[in-house]
């Protein structure tokens, strides 16, 4: 079992992954004990743990510490929260598009203000409904993310007279195509 070398880690490796689990920062943990495995097993134990070893350590740290894990609070993700922080971008947005990327966990969708002067994008919120568990015990599709994502990128994007662009609600694609570059959008 991947758990089995959590021992073989010196004490203070082991105190700064928990340290990170406790305040639920899973990717510095996993980051943590990566590199150490790295350096302490160069060349000495065959085979080193991996990625996807150092992943399921560091969730088996999260199952132990849950009752002590401070969560972090989910930064606000309603239509009018969302509306302030564009009306504090430095102009109107050309668009509100929503895209879907992912990480160790799973799948998540990004909702973006598009703008033009100069063209860029600024993130809005981070849409995550889960890990990619629920692939596996039959709970998705549909993607809550994505529906989630497409009422409030409608509405803002009404609420601002500009395009809301999701080219792929039904399913995750993080090569979907981009406002900037579908039919609706500008070149470039």
């Amino acid at each position: 079992m991947e758990t089995s070398w959590w021992e073989e880690l010196p004490v203070s490796v082991r105190e700064e992954v928990d340290g990170f689990v406790l305040r639920d920062r899973q990717l510095q943990a996993i980051k943590v004990m990566l590199d150490a495995v790295r350096v302490q097993w160069e060349g000495v134990r065959t085979p080193r743990p991996n990625l996807y070893a150092c992943q399921h350590v560091v969730m088996a740290r999260y199952e132990a510490l849950a009752d002590r894990i401070v969560r972090q609070p989910e930064p606000p993700r309603d239509v009018e929260s969302l509306a302030a922080l564009i009306g504090e971008l430095p102009g109107k947005p050309a668009a509100v598009e929503a895209v879907w990327d992912g990480d160790t966990t799973g799948w998540f969708v990004e909702l973006l203000a598009i703008l033009d002067a100069p063209a860029s994008e600024v993130h809005l919120a981070m849409i995550r409904h889960g890990s990619d568990l629920r692939l596996f015990n039959g709970q998705v599709p549909p993607w809550p993310e994505a529906a989630e994502a497409v009422r409030a990128g409608t509405a803002l994007a009404a609420r601002f007279g500009v395009p809301f662009h999701f080219a792929s609600p039904d399913k995750p694609d993080d090569q979907a195509p981009r406002w900037r570059t579908s039919p609706d959008g500008r070149s470039g």
